[in-house]
């Protein structure tokens, strides 16, 4: 008898242990975020993705009631950063900040990444654009087809910067391909961020830029743009679109999507975690709602619109699908 009021005692004391067990974890969850978030760029600093990040940090900080602490790591096309986001604990407290399309569609087509697109969740892109293609302004070309003719006739000559794995980087490579130019008639340098392949163009250390159009604002001075990869010119570059330029050579070159930037967190984090990955998309959407961050990326000349995770979703698996044509010119 005394075994069995023991026994009794014991299940008593469990049956009354698991409901506070539950209601510490519900209030574990609740109380998201309860430390520091680490919002982690794919590229170095002074760059469109590292400039974004930066701002959207500081209010997402207010908006979460946490710290938001940026942190860079470049490297291998942003497959450094993705990495490391995969290999972080799925607990919400590291957001993935990165120009998506098409590096991360580049690093798993041509870059040998062992994750797909489907290992991540992406919370919103909120900035996109299409790559103008430039020279310095003392490189003494005038149009896109002098230049492509140069990289034709003078192999070496020309010098260009692009981002690794970038629209870019692949438009460079469509083009010679599209003029049957040899790969190595364009002395084709790549760089780890938007912001060094700039300064590259602006400093004259490369004659030739293909890069987003809308972070290049900042080096206009130093430009003669050529043209806007695009099927529609822009108002901000009073430019020929790329195929345009390109009539008066008789090629025409497939119009690639441009970038697609903002965040994105491990698609384990979501499964494990849905109230919370909810929270944190519930958090960008209201910061991005607010007049004085809207009118701070402006300022910038930085996109801020809400497109929501299942749209984004949906964009970054066309992208990929349409960078698959196009893979094999990358390696």
């Amino acid at each position: 008898m005394a075994i069995s009021l023991r026994k009794s005692i014991k299940l008593a004391a469990c049956a009354l242990a698991i409901p506070l067990l539950v209601s510490s974890t519900l209030a574990a969850a609740d109380n998201y975020p309860n430390r520091p978030l680490e919002a982690v760029v794919g590229f170095g600093t002074g760059g469109s993705a590292d400039r974004m990040t930066r701002i959207m940090s500081n209010h997402l900080s207010q908006e979460l009631g946490v710290p938001v602490r940026v942190t860079n790591r470049p490297g291998a096309g942003t497959q450094i950063a993705a990495n490391y986001i995969l290999n972080a604990p799925d607990e919400g407290y590291h957001l993935f900040s990165s120009t998506f399309a098409p590096y991360l569609t580049n690093t798993i087509l041509a870059g040998d990444a062992t994750y797909s697109v489907d290992d991540f969740s992406y919370v919103n892109f909120q900035w996109f654009d299409q790559d103008l293609i430039a020279v310095n302004k003392d490189s003494g070309y005038s149009s896109l087809a002098e230049v492509i003719e140069t990289i034709k006739n003078q192999p070496g000559k020309v010098r260009a910067s692009v981002v690794q794995g970038s629209a870019g980087h692949l438009m460079a490579r469509i083009l010679l391909d599209a003029y049957g130019i040899p790969q190595n008639h364009l002395n084709l340098v790549t760089y780890n961020s938007g912001g060094e392949a700039r300064t590259a163009v602006a400093g004259g250390q490369v004659d030739l830029v293909l890069i987003s159009a809308e972070g290049s604002e900042s080096i206009r001075e130093f430009l003669i743009p050529l043209a806007i990869v695009s099927d529609e010119r822009i108002e901000q570059w009073d430019v020929p679109t790329v195929n345009e330029a390109l009539a008066p050579l008789n090629i025409e070159v497939p119009v690639l999507q441009g970038s697609m930037r903002g965040f994105a967190v491990s698609a384990e984090f979501e499964r494990r975690h849905p109230e919370r990955y909810k929270k944190l998309a519930d958090a960008m959407q209201n910061v991005l709602a607010k007049k004085d961050l809207q009118e701070e990326l402006r300022r910038h000349d930085i996109g801020g619109i809400w497109v929501g995770p299942e749209k984004s979703k949906q964009m970054m698996k066309e992208n990929f699908e349409t960078f698959s044509r196009y893979a094999q010119l990358l390696n």
